[in-house]
C-alpha cells in the first residue's frame, strides 16, 4: 500500500459489487489517520500479480469458489477476506456477500455500528498499512432479516436498511403492498398530541416503497414482501392497516366471506382480519390468481409471504368449512399456487405461516413441492421469559376447536406445534418473532431481552429452523442497540459469546466508561423484573416493590457518569450518553408508575402513566431515531402491560 494512495480493484459490472467497492472507499477515507486518496479501478479479470491494492468482487471472479460448498448461492452467504498490511482480497459468494465482506473487514479493523445513521458509527483512526484481516466464513443461519413495523419515517427505514448488512443481516421485509400503516402512524404523529399531523397518502406510501426497494436492491439484500392482505385485496377490500373499518360489503362479496355465528360479514369491520370461506374453490382461485398476477407485475420480489387473515378465532363455520381444519385449506392453496407459478416460470420462493389458528398442522393435505416454500414459525403468544430449548417438556396438544382456541404462551407448547408441522414439511424454515415488537418495553434496560434473544438464536438449529426474521419496531435503539447488534452477529455466528459481545458493544457505543454503562443497564433490567411485568410472577408484588425502590438510587449514583460524557467530541459516544440522560428520567417515572400499580392505586397509576406519556412525547425529537414513541404507548395501553396485566 502506497502511503497516500489506496487502489480498490472492482471486478465485474455488478451494481452491488460496485456499491460495495464504493462503501469500502468511503470508510477507508474516514478511518485513515493519514491524508489519503482512494481510487476505484474497474477490472475485467483478477490479476494475482498485482499486489498493491484491495481486490473486491465475487468469489467466482477471484478463483475462490472452491472455498465454499453451498446449497443455494442466491440465498446462502459466504465471505472470504485475505488482507495483509492493507493489501489483498475482499470477496463473497454472491454480490450481497461481497458487501457483507466489506463491512466485516471494516469491523475487524475496529469500526462499530451501534445503531443506524452517522451518529451510530464509531470509526477509529488507524494506519491502514498495518491492517491485516484473514477469514473465510459462512453464516450459521440462512435467514437473517428485519421486518418493518411500528411507526416510521422514510429516513428511519432507509437508515436501518443501510445499517443492517453492517452487522450481518441479509434480508428486509416490507409488509403489505404499500406499508401505508407504518408511515401513516409517524407522519400523522399518532400518540403524540404535541406534534401536528402532516397528512399522508397511499400514493406517498407507494412512492416510499419504491425508493425502499431500490435501497434493498442496491445492497443485494433478499427482498421479502406483502404477507398481509391476500384475503381482502382480491375482493376489492382495502387491507391497509388494523384500524380502517368498513361497514358496507361491496356487491357480490358477501358469499366469499367467512360465516361466523350464522353471518357472513367483515370480521369486526376490519377487512385485514376477515377470513374467507376457503371450502369454496372459487374463493381459493380468487386468492391464488391474485398472488400470481401480483408476482408477474413485481418481479423484484425474492420471497413472497402468503398469509391468511390476521386476528384469532375468526374462521368460517359453514358446513363445508367445518369438514377440515383451516391449515388443510391453506395447503390446498399453497399447492395450487405452486402449480400456477411453475406454469408461469416464476421461481419466487413463497413463505407460509404457522400462526394462531394455523399453528394446528394439516390433517389431510401435504405440500407437494417443498422446494418452492419456506416455513415461517410465528409464536406471537409466547413468553419472553424463557428461551427456545429442544429439551423441553413433552406437551399434549389440545385438539383444534374451531373459533374456541386458546393459544400457547409456553415455549414448550409453541415448539410442540412446530414439531407437528415439521412431520409434514421438512423443507426450509425460519422463526418470525417479536422480541423487539412489544416485549422490550417490559425491559427498560434492554439487557435481559438481548440476553434471551441470544439464547433463542443459538437454539434455532436445534429446533429445526434456519434463521430468524424479526417483526419489530425499526427504532429499537433506546437506550442502546445491544439487542439488535446481538441479533445480527449471533445469526451470523451462533457461537458468539453474549457477554463478550456486550462488552464490545458498550465500549464501541459509549467509550472508555462503556463497561460502567453495561453494569448500570444490566442492573436496571434486573430491578424492573420483566417477568413480573409480563404477569408471570403472581403474588410477588412486595419483592418487586423492594427492587423498584432501588432504581432512583441506582440512577442517582450513575448520574455523574452520564453528565461528564454528554459533550464528548465523538458524535457516536455523545449520542449514546444523551440517550441515556433522557432514559434515566424515563426509568424513574416508570418505576413510580409500577409502584403505584402494585399498591393498587389505579387513579394515581393512570395519572403517572399520563406523565410518562407526556415526557416521551415532549422528548420525542431527541430520541426519534432510536425509540418508537407511538408503539411504546400503544403497547402499554393496548396490552395493559403496566396498568392491568400483572397481579400482586
Amino acid at each position: 500500500m502506497s502511503s497516500n494512495i489506496i487502489r480498490v480493484f472492482k471486478i465485474g459490472k455488478d451494481e452491488v459489487v460496485g456499491f460495495s467497492a464504493g462503501e469500502l472507499a468511503k470508510y477507508l477515507l474516514k478511518i485513515s489517520r493519514d491524508r489519503i486518496e482512494v481510487i476505484i479501478e474497474n477490472k475485467e479479470a483478477y490479476s494475482p500479480d498485482v499486489k498493491e491494492g484491495i481486490w473486491v468482487g465475487e468469489c467466482e471472479d477471484l478463483n475462490l469458489s472452491h472455498q465454499f460448498n453451498l446449497k443455494d448461492v442466491q440465498l446462502d452467504d459466504g465471505i472470504y477476506i485475505c488482507v495483509e498490511n492493507g493489501n489483498g482480497i475482499i470477496s463473497g459468494v454472491n454480490p450481497r456477500s461481497v458487501l457483507l465482506a466489506v463491512y466485516r473487514f471494516l469491523s475487524e479493523a475496529g469500526c462499530r455500528w451501534v445503531r443506524p445513521g452517522e451518529r451510530g458509527e464509531f470509526l477509529p483512526r488507524m494506519d491502514l498499512g498495518k491492517v491485516s484481516v484473514k477469514l473465510c466464513e459462512t453464516p450459521s443461519y440462512r435467514h437473517r432479516g428485519i421486518c418493518i413495523e411500528g411507526a416510521v419515517s422514510y429516513e428511519n427505514v432507509e437508515e436501518i436498511i443501510e445499517w443492517a448488512p453492517k452487522v450481518g443481516f441479509n434480508a428486509y421485509f416490507i409488509q403489505f403492498r404499500e406499508a401505508f400503516a407504518f408511515f401513516d402512524r409517524w407522519y400523522n404523529h399518532r400518540n403524540n398530541p404535541f406534534k401536528k399531523p402532516e397528512g399522508f397518502s397511499i400514493e406517498k406510501a407507494r412512492e416510499y416503497v419504491a425508493k425502499i426497494e431500490t435501497e434493498i436492491k442496491k445492497r443485494g439484500l433478499l427482498y421479502h414482501a406483502v404477507g398481509h392482505g391476500w384475503t381482502c385485496e382480491p375482493l376489492g377490500l382495502p387491507g391497509l392497516d388494523w384500524e380502517t373499518k368498513i361497514t358496507d360489503i361491496p356487491p357480490g362479496v358477501e358469499p366469499y366471506l367467512a360465516e361466523i355465528k350464522g353471518e357472513r360479514v367483515i370480521w369486526q369491520g376490519l377487512p385485514l382480519n376477515t377470513n374467507l370461506c376457503y371450502s369454496k374453490q372459487e374463493v381459493r382461485d380468487l386468492v391464488v390468481n391474485d398472488i400470481v398476477t401480483y408476482l408477474k407485475e413485481h418481479g423484484n420480489i425474492d420471497i413472497l409471504h402468503f398469509w391468511l387473515a390476521d386476528g384469532m378465532n375468526n374462521q368460517c363455520e359453514c358446513e363445508e368449512c367445518r369438514k377440515i381444519i383451516p391449515s388443510d385449506f391453506y395447503v390446498m392453496m399453497l399447492n395450487q399456487l405452486d402449480e400456477l407459478l411453475t406454469k408461469e416460470n416464476l421461481k419466487t420462493k413463497v413463505v407460509f405461516l404457522l400462526y394462531v389458528d394455523l399453528l394446528w398442522a394439516p390433517m389431510t393435505e401435504k405440500i407437494k413441492n417443498p422446494d418452492r416454500f419456506i416455513l415461517m414459525f410465528a409464536p406471537i403468544t409466547r413468553t419472553y421469559s424463557h428461551s427456545f430449548s429442544p429439551e423441553g417438556k413433552p406437551v399434549k396438544l389440545s385438539p383444534y376447536e374451531r373459533n374456541q382456541l386458546k393459544f400457547p404462551t409456553s415455549v414448550d407448547e409453541n415448539l410442540a406445534f412446530l414439531n407437528e408441522w415439521k412431520k409434514m414439511f421438512t423443507g426450509d424454515g425460519f422463526d418470525f418473532d417479536y422480541h423487539f415488537m412489544w416485549d422490550h418495553y417490559n425491559d427498560p434496560g434492554y439487557y435481559s431481552i438481548a440476553e434471551l434473544l441470544s439464547e433463542d438464536i443459538k437454539n434455532l438449529k436445534k429446533i429445526g429452523l434456519n434463521g430468524y426474521m424479526s417483526c419489530q419496531v425499526q427504532r429499537a435503539f433506546f437506550p442502546t442497540g445491544l439487542g439488535m447488534v446481538v441479533m445480527g452477529k449471533t445469526l451470523w455466528n451462533d457461537k458468539t459469546n453474549f457477554n463478550d459481545l456486550a462488552d464490545d458493544y458498550f465500549v464501541g457505543a459509549f467509550g472508555e466508561e462503556g463497561a460502567l454503562c453495561k453494569e448500570y443497564l444490566k442492573s436496571i433490567s434486573d430491578l424492573f423484573d420483566p417477568p413480573f411485568i409480563r404477569g408471570e410472577k403472581k403474588g410477588e408484588g412486595q419483592k418487586v416493590l423492594e427492587k423498584l425502590a432501588q432504581i432512583p438510587h441506582v440512577i442517582s449514583r450513575f448520574q455523574p457518569v452520564i453528565e461528564r460524557n454528554l459533550k464528548r467530541d465523538n458524535l457516536c459516544w455523545a449520542t449514546s450518553w444523551n440517550y441515556l440522560w433522557v432514559h434515566s428520567k424515563l426509568c424513574i417515572l416508570l418505576a413510580e408508575m409500577i409502584t403505584l400499580r402494585i399498591r393498587e392505586n389505579k387513579e394515581k397509576t393512570q395519572l403517572k402513566w399520563d406523565e410518562v406519556k407526556k415526557y416521551l412525547q415532549l422528548n420525542e425529537d431527541k430520541i426519534q431515531p432510536g425509540f418508537d414513541v407511538f408503539e411504546a404507548i400503544a403497547a402499554v395501553e393496548i396490552f395493559n402491560n403496566y396498568l392491568m396485566k400483572f397481579d400482586n
